[in-house]
């Protein structure tokens, strides 16, 4: 029986396994519909006076500064970075004069001319699917080489929208060098690649790279080292380890000194997730709020990878009806759907392991039966060597009375008490409690 059950252990472990700990690939795609892209935009008008004549009011072309955010609780709260948000948040004066020096050139060209700007910033978020929500700054925290040496480049927006894709944050103080780290988010390069069409460029980009130091910011504040590679864009993107948790904010790529401020690939730097929690502390952020969206997709993608491919269809179709149109749900999707046709009527494979179990417990309640049935018989060997022994058993012949007196078979100094007289008390046993009595029937 134990080697049976050790058998169904053997068979079943790995499918507990993977149940209990995902694929980097699972991982990564449980976390890849969280992250959006964060854009802060500076637009109005501009009074703009060329000499003496008279004012003419233009709209120049907004100023635009993309970058990465993700849900940290489902009712629409996303972390970014703060410079990412901050030409919006606090338009500075050099955005002024810039906006404004725009306006002049579009209207008197060379000649001279003065101007009025009216700026009207606005934050936005456009989740993977295209769906585009306006956003507000509810906390703030400068970067440290910007407004303040104590920021922390961090901001935390609010949503009008519930049921979103959330990541969880992990212990960094856990971290070691050499851990695994993969930053998720919207490279400018990709936004803009002329390769790729609409659909594919709002798809979050990941790289991966490893933990390679522990460092200070200007402010002795903590930071990682990672040499992932980034680029302008990524500012704000969760660096999430091999279980999709994230470790860290990405903050500012890394530019080289030169006057072409080329960026410079493997000496990035991340805010660690207990900066996060630190800054969260005062607000309305529940981070453990649950997600539908998240349960669904993860139970979709669980039985996906599992081979479970008819449940998994039920739990993806929820997931895109909580969330339309999300890439990595679209794609996986199809897959499964694809997988799904080509799968047998049954899973035999489910098929035969409950078979086996079925059969293993038969045979176990048959032994155990056996086993009670016979735990006072013994065997004719040990019959008569009882019988050549110095204390020779009682020995009682209980057949019946015509198969007694059909049968050739007497078994010598045995005594004939058939089943019948002993039950409706003719006939007692020879009592004697300082000996052996051994019964004999068919």
């Amino acid at each position: 029986m134990r080697s049976v059950v050790g058998a169904l252990l053997l068979v079943l472990a790995p499918a507990l396994a993977s149940a209990q700990s995902p694929s980097l690939q699972e991982a990564l795609l449980r976390a890849k519909p969280a992250v959006a892209l964060v854009i802060s935009e500076v637009a109005g008008d501009v009074a703009v006076r060329c000499g003496a004549g008279a004012e003419t009011t233009v709209t120049p072309a907004p100023f635009r500064e993309t970058g990465t955010g993700w849900f940290i609780a489902s009712s629409g709260w996303l972390i970014t970075n703060g410079h990412v948000v901050s030409p919006a948040y606090r338009p500075p004066e050099w955005l002024v004069r810039e906006q404004t020096q725009k306006a002049i050139k579009q209207v008197c060209g060379d000649r001279s001319g003065t101007g009025r700007a009216r700026l009207e910033p606005s934050i936005s978020v456009l989740i993977a699917n295209g769906v585009r929500l306006p956003a507000s700054v509810v906390k703030y925290s400068p970067p440290v080489a910007g407004e303040a040496m104590s920021g922390q480049d961090l901001a935390l927006l609010k949503l009008e929208a519930a049921d979103m894709p959330t990541l969880a944050l992990a212990d960094s103080a856990k971290t070691r060098i050499g851990d695994r780290m993969h930053i998720i988010g919207f490279p400018g390069v990709v936004l803009s690649h002329e390769l790729l069409n609409s659909s594919a460029k709002m798809e979050a980009s990941i790289t991966s790279g490893a933990i390679s130091g522990f460092k200070q910011d200007r402010a002795n504040q903590p930071v990682i080292q990672t040499d992932a590679a980034a680029a302008w864009g990524n500012s704000g993107g969760p660096a999430v380890n091999d279980a999709g948790e994230v470790v860290g904010v990405l903050t500012f790529v890394t530019l080289s000194s030169d006057a072409q401020a080329d960026i410079v690939q493997g000496f990035n730097f991340v805010i660690p997730a207990a900066a996060v929690v630190k800054f969260l502390e005062g607000t309305s952020v529940r981070r453990d709020e649950p997600s539908r969206f998240n349960a669904a997709w993860y139970a979709g993608l669980r039985d996906y990878f599992a081979g479970n491919h008819r449940r998994a269809r039920a739990e993806l179709a929820e997931a895109n009806r909580l969330l339309p149109e999300l890439p990595d749900v679209r794609r996986v999707t199809m897959e499964n759907d694809e997988r799904l046709k080509r799968e047998p009527l049954l899973p035999w494979t489910w098929v035969a392991i409950g078979m086996l179990a079925v059969s293993a417990t038969g045979w176990a309640v048959l032994l155990m039966r056996r086993r009670q049935r016979n735990r006072f018989r013994i065997p004719p060997a040990e019959v008569m060597r009882l019988v050549d022994g110095p204390d020779p058993p009682i020995i009682l012949d209980v057949r019946a009375s015509d198969a007694y007196a059909r049968s050739p078979v007497r078994i010598p100094r045995s005594l004939h008490l058939p089943l019948d007289s002993l039950a409706d008390g003719a006939a007692t046993v020879p009592a004697d409690p300082s000996r052996t009595v051994v019964a004999y029937c068919t």
